[in-house]
C-alpha cells in the first residue's frame, strides 16, 4: 500500500446514500487520499452500506471520517475551501478546472495551509449557502446539456487531479503491458531471415540498389519496437509463405 499523502480534506455535504459514501471513499484511497468529512448524512452514521461499498477503504477512510452537523463546522479549521459545482456562478468567486484547483491546493498545502473540497448531495448538489462559504469554485468542463456527475465520479476526478502533482508518472509508457521487448540479437536474426529469403526471391533489384534496400529494411525492424512475440510471429509468417511457394 502506498503511503497516504498530505492531502486536502474531502467534505461530503448531506450525502444521501451510504453506497455513494463508500464509493467516494474507494475513489479517494485509489489515489492515497484518506481525509473525509461528512456533513449531516441523510441515513445517519455509521452506515453499513457505506462500509460494504468501501471494501478495503473502510478502515483507512471511513473509520476516521469526521461527522458534522453543518458545513461551517466541517470546514472551520480550513484555510482555503473549494466548492465543486456546475451552478453558483451568480456568486462572485474564482472558477477553476479540477486540474488548476488541485495545483492551487498543492501550493497552499506546501505553504502549511489546510485545504478542503466540498461535494454536494447526489440529487441537488451544493446549495448556494454552502458555496458561499467556499473561497473558489471547481467546475468540470463537461457536456453543457448533461453536466451532472455522480458523487463518486466527482470525487475520483478531483482525487486523480491532486495525485498528478504527487506521483512522478510519465504521460506515456514506452513499454507494452505484459510484453517482453525483443533483444537486439533477436531483431538482428529476424533481419537476417528476411534478407536471406528476399534475396532468394530476387527482391533486391537492381543489384546496385541492394545495399540501400537492405539498410532501409534493417532500419524498419529497429524502428517498430518489436516484442519477442512479434518477432516469433514474423518468423513464422515468412516460413509459411516460403514453404507454400517452394
Amino acid at each position: 500500500m502506498t503511503d497516504l499523502i498530505e492531502n486536502p480534506v474531502f467534505v461530503l455535504v448531506r450525502p444521501q446514500m451510504g453506497e455513494n459514501i463508500g464509493a467516494a471513499a474507494r475513489a479517494m484511497l485509489n489515489f492515497s487520499l484518506a481525509r473525509m468529512r461528512l456533513v449531516a448524512p441523510r441515513d445517519g452514521w455509521p452506515n453499513p452500506k457505506a462500509v460494504a461499498m468501501a471494501s478495503g477503504a473502510s478502515a483507512q477512510v471511513l473509520d476516521h471520517a469526521g461527522v458534522f452537523d453543518t458545513t461551517g463546522e466541517a470546514i472551520g479549521d480550513c484555510d482555503f475551501v473549494f466548492a465543486t459545482t456546475a451552478r453558483g456562478r451568480e456568486l462572485t468567486k474564482p472558477i477553476y478546472t479540477p486540474a488548476a484547483a488541485m495545483a492551487e491546493a498543492h501550493a497552499r498545502i506546501a505553504a502549511g495551509q489546510k485545504v478542503a473540497v466540498l461535494f454536494g448531495p447526489e440529487r441537488t448538489g451544493l446549495e448556494n449557502d454552502d458555496i458561499a462559504r467556499a473561497n473558489a469554485i471547481i467546475t468540470v468542463p463537461v457536456n453543457r446539456e448533461f453536466f451532472s456527475l455522480n458523487l463518486a465520479q466527482a470525487v475520483l476526478l478531483t482525487a486523480y487531479e491532486f495525485s498528478r502533482g504527487v506521483y512522478d508518472v510519465p504521460p506515456v509508457d514506452p513499454g507494452l503491458a505484459g510484453a517482453e521487448m525483443a533483444s537486439q540479437i533477436e531483431i538482428e536474426k529476424l533481419g537476417d531471415h528476411y534478407e536471406e529469403k528476399l534475396d532468394t526471391a530476387g527482391y533486391f533489384f537492381p543489384p546496385d540498389k541492394g545495399p540501400m534496400m537492405k539498410r532501409n529494411l534493417r532500419n524498419m525492424w529497429t524502428r517498430f519496437g518489436l516484442t519477442r512475440a512479434d518477432v516469433q510471429t514474423l518468423h513464422g509468417m515468412l516460413r509459411q509463405i516460403t514453404r507454400r511457394r517452394d
